[in-house]
């Protein structure tokens, strides 16, 4: 007990490592003899692979979203682990999703988890992983690990400029995942699109997390908003695309090699979403060549910042750190059917440091804000009014 009064205790030590106030007591591993779910929200869902395990309810995460009802808050625990899986969520109710993180290293957990001057970087006890890619007749959502999405209509990506029919509904109104490691491991330099996450028609955030793929790594989808803290995020080409609205605070984007651009957004016609910021921000992060680009075959060169998959679209870069992997002149046209970005787009830096954080070379077209033109790009101001579905009391 003396044990345990320690531990939860350490969710006072305002900043001492990454962690979610609300949920450190649950998500830390009890010691031999305690219920797993000891410190957790009343009704929380135990997801063991250990089939010996008393305390577990599912041995599979996507077994326990099932379970659930449309509606109600719902909270699932997940144990140390390697689930091979694809987690689907459709239910309109808020989930929250929680790895498990180690008792043995609660001292000296990194703070933050995004650390980009630790190599390797953080892992995560739990990894929830598949190794579907995109093949002839599939559409790029069939490859996800994630789906947050309400319908598999709604998942659909399409083709094109325009993508998938817009739909008329709304799925999760706040999803939101702690310290587990999403990955697709069909994913290599060669193989074609293999998604990680899809979330569309939704609200979800990720806290401490990693998402680990080459191609379309990250896709916010119509009518998304997704905000990403303290986390990883793997890729080499085009590896955050979407037609929503994300938020990446204190992210590092590690370039496994370099194609497309990072980034390759499409816009979203204002007759679809009125008044919308859609696009992707990048807030306060780091961009640097992956640790493991080396083993692979591909000669890691320089990587554009993005490029616009259709002459909507918007992304802007704030305060984050850039390396020598990046390309002076910033962004590239998307393809030669395409070789002229519009003044449609809409491309911003403020304050890049780094190597690669030199504009003096960026194209013309490019918006490089002032402080005061920089301060309309705020987590509020993006999605319209403060995010009610944010933690914004996690600590890094």
């Amino acid at each position: 007990m003396v044990l345990l009064s320690l531990v939860f205790g350490l969710t006072l030590l305002s900043g001492a490592i990454a962690l979610s106030p609300e949920f450190f007591a649950c998500q830390i591993q009890k010691p031999a003899g305690f219920s797993p779910l000891l410190g957790c929200p009343a009704g929380t869902i135990f997801v063991s692979q250990n089939r010996q395990d008393k305390h577990a309810n599912f041995h599979s995460v996507q077994d326990a979203v099932l379970s659930l009802h449309e509606l109600g808050a719902a909270t699932i625990l997940i144990a140390e682990g390697q689930y091979h899986e694809t987690v689907n969520i459709t239910r309109k109710g808020p989930l929250t999703l929680l790895g498990q993180l180690p008792l043995s290293d609660v001292t000296s957990i990194t703070r933050p988890f995004a650390n980009a001057s630790q190599v390797p970087f953080n892992q995560n006890l739990v990894k929830i992983w598949n190794n579907h890619f995109v093949q002839a007749g599939m559409d790029d959502a069939q490859s996800a690990v994630l789906l947050v999405a309400p319908s598999f209509n709604a998942s659909l990506i399409g083709a094109g400029p325009t993508g998938a029919p817009l739909q008329p509904l709304f799925g999760n109104v706040d999803f939101r995942a702690y310290n587990i490691d999403f990955e697709n491991r069909a994913a290599n330099f060669s193989i074609s699109q293999a998604l990680v996450t899809d979330i569309s028609y939704a609200n979800a955030s990720f806290y401490g997390c990693s998402f680990a793929s080459y191609q379309d790594t990250w896709y916010t989808g119509r009518n998304g908003s997704t905000y990403v803290v303290d986390s990883i995020i793997y890729g080499q080409t085009d590896y955050l695309f979407g037609f929503g609205t994300a938020w990446f605070q204190n992210v590092i984007l590690a370039n496994r090699a370099c194609g497309g651009g990072l980034v390759a957004w499409k816009g979203t016609n204002l007759t679809d979403a009125p008044g919308n910021r859609c696009g992707a921000y990048i807030s306060d992060s780091t961009i640097i060549r992956s640790p493991d680009a080396n083993v692979t075959t591909v000669t890691v060169g320089k990587c554009f910042l993005g490029r616009p998959w259709n002459d909507l679209a918007t992304t802007v870069y704030l305060r984050t750190f850039m390396d020598d992997s990046i390309e002076p002149v910033g962004w590239t046209p998307f393809d030669s059917a395409r070789p002229v970005i519009m003044n449609t787009t809409f491309y911003a830096e403020f304050e890049s440091t780094g190597p690669g954080g030199n504009i003096s070379q960026r194209i013309s077209l490019e918006h490089i804000l002032t402080p005061e033109q920089a301060k309309d790009f705020t987590i509020d101001k993006v999605f319209l009014e403060p995010p009610q579905w944010i933690d914004r009391r996690y600590l890094f």
